[in-house]
């Protein structure tokens, strides 16, 4: 680099269920500096005050000289969390949060509004949270409805919130018309939902009052966000049709970047619009939590040094903690199959991993079976990565390659969409 050149940085920042991380990167997508913030979220009305503060902790966090040369700005939340505001950006009441339930109270207005099998039937979705805040007194008072990302991202920008299509998705938006639905903007209260553009997609500059007490750039970009489990799949490294990214965390998460999108609600299946391509998967509740049901961490690498992972164990199991399943299986009254449990705990392991491996193989098979584009290679994230047995076992069912992810931080992931994408503002939304 010449002298006076100066480096161009992009900041990703992740707010997940118990802190916030902030990932700056270089134009070649290499870390350079990393930060966190811890909070406990807990439901209630402070968690807006959290989650500012824990903004603007991470901000002020990166070194002088790494800020003043970030491009653009891209923040991840959890899905589907949720906030009303006024008509001054003041939040009205408490964040629902992504697994919150109390839409089901409002599930005969849901149905009304919402064709019958459509995602954002559930109690969860961003459009059944609507729904009860409308029924509530304060409802009267709102002027913007928003998910916590586009929230974040406002505070930095300074104007109205804008989401993107990941965020959106359980709100009703069509990604694949690149609009609401006519059942959407019927609505009397359409007003209120966020201008939708794509992850990524530059928002607005940095308000100067922050970039200046932040010491950034006055040309800095805010831009539209992503959802944090995607962020995460963008954090893998996995960019082409037909690979994949395998979350091994307490449940088992798969997700297939596929040229064409598959849907199965009844199993949990549907698909986020990824650019031109189609992300699509499924979760099972089998995962990592019952092997720490059985074992301890350092029972679990122990063990696993002792499996050979080219023999089978002759085991069949079907590891769930209670019954039920929904993916690749669609079947709430499944039960576990963990019999006959051996006195070696090694092969007890090792059935256990074996079994878990079968059911990745399975969901993957089913989202092909439902027309996503083939396999061709699955990136690893979350606690099971770090086992390099349990990955040999899973090479061998999947017949593909099978490595770590790239990074696995998703903040990370929400850095490299500022990268990647695109340093013009989208006005369209005005």
């Amino acid at each position: 680099m010449g002298k006076g050149d100066s480096p161009k940085l992009f900041l990703g920042l992740d707010f997940g269920t118990s802190g916030a991380r902030a990932a700056v990167i270089d134009e070649k997508k290499e870390l350079i500096w990393q930060g966190k913030v811890g909070f406990e979220q807990v439901p209630g009305p402070q968690l807006p005050t959290i989650w500012q503060e824990s903004l603007f902790s991470l901000l002020e966090q990166i070194p002088d000289e790494l800020s003043s040369q970030i491009q653009a700005i891209a923040i991840d939340g959890t899905s589907s969390t949720v906030l009303l505001l006024d008509r001054q950006g003041n939040v009205l009441m408490e964040p629902l949060l992504y697994n919150d339930d109390r839409g089901k109270e409002v599930k005969h207005l849901l149905s009304k509004i919402a064709p019958p099998d459509h995602l954002v039937q559930s109690a969860t979705s961003s459009l059944a949270k609507l729904l009860w805040y409308s029924q509530q007194p304060e409802f009267e008072r709102a002027n913007y409805f928003c998910h916590q990302a586009d929230w974040l991202a406002s505070l930095l920008h300074g104007g109205r919130p804008v989401s993107d299509y990941h965020n959106a998705l359980k709100l009703g938006y069509d990604p694949h018309n690149l609009t609401y639905p006519d059942w959407l903007k019927n609505a009397p209260w359409f007003a209120l939902l966020p201008p939708v553009i794509a992850p990524g997609k530059a928002i607005s500059r940095l308000s100067d009052s922050i970039a200046s007490a932040e010491k950034f750039a006055k040309n800095c970009l805010v831009c539209a966000g992503t959802t944090d489990s995607i962020a995460a799949f963008l954090a893998s490294g996995a960019t082409q049709p037909g690979e994949a990214v395998t979350s091994l965390g307490s449940t088992l998460v798969l997700k297939l970047l596929s040229e064409k999108p598959v849907t199965d609600l009844a199993s949990g299946i549907y698909s986020h619009r990824l650019g031109d391509l189609w992300l699509t998967g499924g979760a099972s509740n089998a995962g990592g939590a019952v092997l720490q049901h059985y074992f301890s961490s350092a029972q679990l690498t122990a063990l696993s040094a002792q499996i050979d992972p080219d023999q089978s164990s002759g085991l069949d199991y079907y590891p769930l903690l209670q019954p039920g399943e929904r993916f690749p299986i669609n079947n709430p009254n499944l039960l576990p199959r963990l019999k006959p449990r051996p006195g070696d705990d090694v092969v007890f392991l090792q059935g256990l991993l074996e079994g878990l491996a079968r059911i990745e193989a399975q969901g993957y098979a089913k989202l092909q079976k439902l027309g996503a584009t083939t396999l061709t290679k699955v990136f690893t994230a979350g606690g099971g990565a770090q086992n390099l047995t349990w990955q040999t076992i899973r090479q061998n069912l999947l017949q593909v390659p099978v490595q770590k992810s790239v990074q696995s931080e998703a903040a990370y992931g929400s850095a490299c969409l500022t990268s990647t994408n695109f340093f013009v503002p989208d006005h369209s939304w005005q």
